[in-house]
């Protein structure tokens, strides 16, 4: 599982991003300076057990092949729309995923920040998301999480293509095991997934078409097809494959598009596309993507549906790790001016105050656009307006980010509830 080589090739900079067991972080290749890495650490104690328990035990198994699963995943992917692991290496405290470094940020930032987007900028960023998740499904790999958190742009050009992340999820499929764990985001989950409890065969790569369904919708219009406060209702929405194009909010979207979108959203994942089959569709083989504007509407929507002060956060470490990258740059090039800077621009001290910067952001978003009375469709409505009044403005919803930790106690609870009303 674990290179020969030495995790003292890199020298460490700046911390990407923090997750339960493990960190990310900025570093840089002594064997080839300038070149730079992101770096996953993962502290052995979180993967032995803390205690003589059986829970403690299966925990600690748990979390071992959790990380040994994603390290055989993202071994057998080579693709130019997938972020690459380079090596896997460990000292006495932590094993260490050397990943390829992206710095462009995430999609719906990225989106917010362009002036202006159409149809075809989404059907082209779709087409990028099929042609990884074909080559993924090819090498039998399911992602199993495939919604825009995971879509990074890999540098800041306007050009930078799509890079798909994050395969903590992600399963290699084959024919002596079968998926019947129900994992995800609730918002973007496949409705065979939430039969797992229902005597199910399980289900397969299907589960990622659906969710390219659901991100090619939100693209479109900036907010989710499926959506309750109520986890409930959301995933009875999603059992049903109940969503509508709302008028007049999807009135200007190409029929073309609604139609590749209804295929991919299939409840029956054997009548649902595959990434083959939706490569040729001609919303994204020929020209029927319309090129008309969609940057006001999208744009404005996404602020209030997902970038919520946490998003900024991470959008603002995206930025920092660039500002970082070009300061190295310059250092490099130009010792003198190292010498005589001050203190402010060392390595050691490049900090941020994560918490400052959200709470102006956040005063930014209510002053511009949260308190802007815009008309919302009527499933994503507050209970104090009125639905069928799209003549009169209607205050946004607070949607709450989507939490899968109960999803099972969830299942049951609409079962049993499904069963009351027969």
């Amino acid at each position: 599982m674990v290179s020969l080589q030495s995790i003292d090739h890199y020298e460490f900079k700046e911390i990407l991003g923090t997750g339960a067991f493990s960190e990310v972080r900025l570093a840089e290749d002594q064997r080839n300076p300038g070149s730079f890495v992101a770096i996953k650490c993962i502290r052995k104690k979180y993967l032995s057990k803390s205690q003589n328990s059986e829970c403690a035990i299966k925990e600690a198994e748990s979390r071992k092949e959790s990380l040994n699963n994603e390290i055989e995943v993202l071994r057998r992917l080579r693709h130019p729309n997938i972020v690459q692991l380079f090596d896997v290496l460990e000292d006495a405290e932590c094993y260490y995923l050397v990943m390829e470094l992206v710095t462009g940020g995430e999609l719906f930032d990225r989106i917010v920040q362009k002036g202006s987007y159409t149809e075809r900028d989404a059907s082209a960023l779709i087409r990028q998301v099929l042609l990884a998740t074909e080559y993924m499904h090819s090498q039998g790999v399911v992602h199993r999480d495939l919604k825009p958190e995971n879509l990074l742009y890999f540098s800041p050009a306007d050009d930078s293509k799509i890079m798909v992340s994050d395969f903590g999820l992600s399963k290699i499929e084959n024919n002596e095991s079968i998926m019947a764990t129900a994992c995800g985001t609730p918002g973007y989950v496949a409705p065979e997934v939430l039969s797992v409890n229902e005597g199910s065969s399980g289900y397969g790569k299907e589960v990622d078409c659906w969710a390219i369904g659901v991100i090619a919708y939100i693209l479109l219009c900036g907010y989710p097809p499926f959506y309750d406060e109520n986890d409930h209702e959301l995933f009875r929405q999603i059992r049903m494959a109940e969503y509508e194009f709302d008028s007049p909010y999807w009135d200007n979207i190409s029929d073309s598009a609604k139609d590749f979108i209804s295929n991919l959203l299939q409840k029956d994942p054997k009548k649902r596309y595959s990434c083959v089959q939706a490569l040729e569709h001609p919303w994204i083989a020929s020209n029927t993507a319309l090129d008309r504007d969609l940057y006001p509407f999208v744009s404005e929507q996404i602020r209030k549906n997902f970038l919520a002060v946490k998003r900024w956060k991470k959008a603002y470490n995206a930025t920092a790790v660039l500002h970082l990258l070009r300061r190295l740059q310059l250092n490099k090039s130009n010792s003198t001016a190292e010498k005589s800077t001050n203190s402010t621009d060392s390595l050691s001290t490049f900090t941020f105050d994560e918490d400052k910067l959200a709470e102006i952001q956040c005063k930014q978003l209510k002053s511009n656009s949260i308190d802007k009375q815009d008309k919302l469709p009527p499933k994503l409505q507050t209970s104090c307006s009125s639905p069928s009044s799209l003549s009169s403005p209607t205050r946004p919803p607070e949607i709450k980010p989507f939490s899968f930790n109960n999803i099972t106690d969830e299942i049951k609870n609409i079962e049993k509830n499904d069963n009351n009303t027969t």
